[in-house]
C-alpha cells in the first residue's frame, strides 16, 4: 500500500461492501441494517468501558488479612480473613487492585510486595517479526473494485473531485447565474 490515503481508500471500501452488510454473529443482524432499524444508541461511560476491560480473579484472604495475586501481595480489610474475595484489576496494572465480596466493592487492596506489574498472561501486542508471505491475492483490491463499481451506478463524485477543472459540471455563476464553462 503506497501511503495513508489508499489504506483509508480500501478500508472505506471494505467497510461499505463486506462489513456493514454480512450478518454478525453476534446480533444476528448485518450492521448497517441494525443500525437502520434502532437508532439512537447508548454510549457507554467512561467508567463502564474501562470496567468492560477489567479482569478478575478470586483469591481466599490469609488470617493475616493478606492475599496473593502472580507473586504480589497485598493488604486487605481485615473483616474478610478466611472468605474467598474476588480481585477486579487491569491487567497491565497490579498496582490497584479493588477487591469485592459477592459482587460488593471492599476497597482497594493496599500493596505490600510487588514485583510483578503486568498480568503474565497479559501481552502488549508485538508485530511478527516476519511479514507473512503474499498468497498473489489482493482481496482489498477487489474489494474497491466492487466498491467502485457500487458508486459508479451512483453520482460518480469520485470523478468529480479527480477532475482539473476548478467547476463541477451544471455549475452556475452565483453572480450571473448562467452555467460556468470550462
Amino acid at each position: 500500500m503506497a501511503d495513508l490515503l489508499e489504506l483509508n481508500r480500501l478500508f472505506t471500501a471494505w467497510v461499505e461492501t463486506v462489513y456493514h452488510r454480512r450478518t454478525h454473529s453476534e446480533t444476528g443482524q448485518a450492521p448497517l441494517a441494525r443500525w437502520n432499524a434502532g437508532a439512537p444508541f447508548p454510549l457507554p461511560s467512561p467508567a463502564a468501558l474501562r470496567e468492560a476491560f477489567r479482569w478478575e480473579e478470586r483469591r481466599t484472604v490469609t488470617k493475616t488479612a493478606t492475599i496473593s495475586l502472580h507473586g504480589n501481595t497485598y493488604q486487605v480489610d481485615p473483616t474478610l480473613v478466611g472468605r474467598r474475595a474476588e480481585l477486579v484489576f487491569d491487567p497491565f496494572d497490579l498496582t490497584q487492585i479493588e477487591v469485592r465480596l459477592d459482587g460488593t466493592p471492599m476497597g482497594l487492596a493496599i500493596p505490600h510486595r510487588i514485583g510483578r506489574h503486568a498480568h503474565p498472561k497479559a501481552r502488549p501486542e508485538t508485530p511478527p517479526s516476519t511479514p507473512p508471505k503474499p498468497t498473489g491475492i489482493d482481496y482489498a483490491r477487489l474489494i474497491e473494485d466492487a466498491h467502485q463499481a457500487e458508486l459508479a451506478r451512483g453520482v460518480n463524485y469520485a470523478a468529480l473531485a479527480g477532475s482539473n477543472h476548478h467547476h463541477v459540471p451544471g455549475q452556475l455563476d452565483l453572480l450571473t447565474g448562467q452555467e460556468v464553462t470550462p
